[in-house]
């Protein structure tokens, strides 16, 4: 394994070193853990966990990332949403990973005769903005065959190039229904309606937001896994790719026996499907997870009236007996 992260930084000054990132880029798929905490948070640092994560999107070429959210029957009643908004949800985000803000140029803070001033830079190209639309064009044809573009068209340039490629990528997917949406509208409409979405692709800030939030909508961040690709998913086609669940470190809970682990297995199963083209195996574990929550055990975050509570170990001891089994 290799370190990354904030501690990372406490064993070698650096968030990404060259040698993980040269053991990542010659593995098959990589698995991730969290890579912050509160030890590492001060905002003035000049290295933080974050850079390390930002260092392996860019250095492995991981553009597109793949955020599932789907509501487990059996969980209906474990969120702040009423059951009848929230049943029969599963959609998957497609969030553009390498450009946006968060790479763009220029990006500086200096100081001037009237005080700071500070600037980032949301920058796209057609290349990047026409492969990253592909990802989200393929899953939906796998799918329901509904693909919603979110972007920001009324006010930015960027989502203006955004929404006239994605407009002509659409013209090689006649099977599929595109729609342009603009982000503010797509915030509220997924709480209103969730269950209206099958697949979304958008830039980078945008989907970070948004997959936060649609986090919220199946209970607990600990059940949602992600995918971080570097190629357009296609049946048959192994693809790199770099996996993880989508919440933090969460250093409250740590050697506490605590965390639900099922954001991790299924990222697993994730990285079984993309990775190494096992779609059965990848089943075979989702199946498991489903089977698992049919019963009466539930870890703190996603916990019930009638329900047992159970441990991180032990909840994996549950699954790993169904997948056995």
């Amino acid at each position: 394994y290799g370190l990354v992260g904030g501690v990372a930084i406490d064993h070698t000054g650096e968030a990404l070193s060259k040698d993980t990132l040269k053991m990542c880029q010659d593995c098959q798929a990589v698995l991730l853990g969290a890579v912050g905490g509160p030890k590492w948070d001060d905002p003035r640092a000049e290295v933080r966990p974050e850079d390390g994560l930002l260092a392996l999107r860019k250095g492995l070429g991981l553009f597109a990332n793949l955020r599932p959210v789907k509501v487990f029957p059996q969980l209906v009643d474990s969120t702040n949403l009423k059951p009848e908004v929230i049943k029969g949800v599963d959609f998957i985000f497609v969030r553009e990973l390498t450009g946006g803000l968060y790479f763009g140029r220029p990006k500086r803070q200096w100081q001037t005769s009237r005080g700071r001033r500070a600037t980032d830079s949301m920058t796209y190209s057609e290349q990047e903005i026409e492969r990253i639309v592909r990802v989200g064009f393929e899953l939906a044809r796998g799918r329901q065959k509904k693909l919603v573009s979110v972007d920001k068209a009324n006010v930015l340039q960027s989502s203006r190039l955004w929404r006239q490629v994605a407009t002509e990528v659409a013209a090689e997917y006649p099977d599929v229904e595109l729609e342009h949406m603009l982000v503010d509208a797509c915030a509220m409409r997924l709480i209103q309606k969730p269950v209206y979405f099958d697949v979304l692709v958008t830039e980078n800030t945008f989907g970070d937001i948004l997959t936060d939030e649609a986090s919220m909508l199946a209970g607990s961040m600990g059940m949602l896994p992600s995918a971080s690709l570097a190629g357009v998913p296609q049946e048959g086609v192994a693809i790199f790719g770099m996996y993880e669940p989508i919440h933090g470190s969460a250093p409250r809970r740590a050697g506490l026996n605590m965390a639900n682990p099922i954001a991790i297995i299924l990222s697993v199963a994730m990285m079984l499907r993309y990775s190494f083209g096992l779609i059965k195996e990848a089943q075979t574990i989702e199946a498991a997870i489903d089977e698992v929550l049919q019963g009466i055990y539930r870890t703190y975050d996603i916990m019930d009236e009638g329900k047992t509570k159970v441990g991180t170990k032990e909840m994996g001891d549950l699954i790993v007996g169904k997948v056995g089994g």
